[in-house]
């Protein structure tokens, strides 16, 4: 039997500024890490030729044949058909075959889905969702993404776009979306981004003191709120407590909807830490039913954030071989 620890998988993580890759064994040690520009290449085929230039003496140094396949995250990526398709924040428009191009070029299985589906395989492979079969995976940083676990495997829907929801409606006629154009959606306030919002429109509806009125409105963001709050300051606690209470209400009815044994939150959003945990944990269980209570575990990522990327998306080719 070959001993799996010198088997590898190679994770690619796609963003719109950066590319996050890295080849990973079975334990979830990264072996090599890199990153390239995204938003340089003109078309995903001339991207593809410089990430297979970059990987290609990691490749070489650990041999073809014990590269497993390439698991990639990327923005709007479909599961079932292997394509980026009209990602808002990618230079390349329209339906990428992308995993097509990934196997013609590397001579390896590819297996791609979006980032947050990515993260949730990652948690189940090497995190805090080990032995779990149903789980859900939140994403807290920019926006709000979501993997959802159930019987062991992703839910996809029926053509691969399943498991939005960060666009799910939490406040009917609520908030209005920067850029979906829906309202009241959860990722207008449980984002990084939408904490920065409430933050500036408690600023305007009270007169309240707080160290955020030292700073300009346009630096008002989700860091700005955090390391007020750190000092105590009440109105930026506010802001923690509010949105736990939308998130809180939000996860209740996702554990309605698929009864998970647990809920992990994932990024830059969770360094609030119990600020922010209380108040979900709060609201979550107080809008439940009797049935569901007590019984879903909320905890934070056990993913290294600066390699949970690679991770998530290596994990892909683990899932795939199981």
């Amino acid at each position: 039997m070959i001993n799996q620890i010198k088997q590898y998988a190679i994770g690619v993580d796609i963003g719109g500024t950066n590319t996050k890759f890295g080849l990973v064994n079975h334990r979830g040690e990264i072996s090599y890490n890199d990153r390239m520009p995204t938003n340089i290449y003109a078309t995903a085929e001339s991207f593809v030729e410089a990430l297979y230039a970059a990987l290609l003496p990691a490749i070489e140094e650990v041999g073809k044949e014990n590269i497993k396949g390439i698991g990639v995250g990327a923005p709007n990526a479909n599961y079932f058909t292997g394509c980026i398709v009209n990602a808002p924040n990618l230079n390349w428009k329209g339906v990428v075959p992308f995993a097509n191009l990934i196997t013609e070029k590397f001579g390896l299985p590819c297996s791609i889905t979006n980032d947050a589906n990515a993260a949730a395989v990652g948690e189940m492979i090497y995190g805090a969702a080990k032995g779990m079969k149903d789980f859900i995976v939140i994403t807290l940083g920019t926006g709000v993404g979501s993997g959802i676990l159930s019987g062991g495997g992703l839910i996809y829907g029926h053509d691969g776009f399943a498991g939005e929801l960060g666009h799910t409606m939490i406040r009917p006629g609520g908030r209005l979306h920067w850029s979906t154009g829906l309202y009241g959606t959860l990722e207008s306030y449980a984002s990084a981004t939408g904490i920065a919002i409430t933050a500036k429109e408690k600023l305007a509806e009270s007169d309240q003191q707080s160290l955020l009125r030292e700073y300009p409105e346009d630096a008002i963001d989700s860091k700005a709120v955090y390391d007020c709050a750190m000092k105590g300051d009440a109105l930026a606690q506010e802001v923690y407590a509010f949105t736990g209470q939308i998130l809180g209400e939000a996860l209740a009815n996702f554990v309605m909807f698929s009864s998970p044994e647990a809920i992990i939150l994932f990024g830059g959003v969770t360094k609030a830490g119990d600020m922010l945990l209380n108040p979900v944990r709060e609201h979550m269980e107080k809008n439940l039913l009797a049935v569901f209570r007590n019984k879903v575990l909320i905890t934070f990522s056990e993913l290294n954030e600066a390699d949970a990327a690679i991770l998530g998306a290596s994990a892909l080719v683990w899932a795939m071989q199981s």
